[in-house]
């Protein structure tokens, strides 16, 4: 592994960052790397993409209060 590869744990707690375009350049460019040669952290990273692009459509819709207070709370708890 070179210097700057990253390993999976470290490729996890940057997905969200990734996902929302708030990575440096270097640590974009080395997160696109490993999701091009890691297919369980390339298909995390799908995944959380899929969940956030669903919530998002949600955010759109007229949500009943209770989904959106369930919602809510379970963010609220990480």
């Amino acid at each position: 592994m070179a210097a700057n590869d990253i390993n999976c744990e470290e490729a996890l707690k940057r997905i969200l960052a990734f996902i929302d375009h708030e990575l440096a350049d270097a640590e974009r460019e080395g997160l696109e790397r490993h999701l091009s040669a890691c297919r369980s952290c390339f298909s995390r990273t799908e995944f959380e993409r899929h969940l956030k692009g669903k919530l998002r459509d949600l955010a759109s819709h007229d949500t009943p209060g209770t989904t959106r207070d369930r919602i809510k709370a379970l963010i609220n708890t990480f």
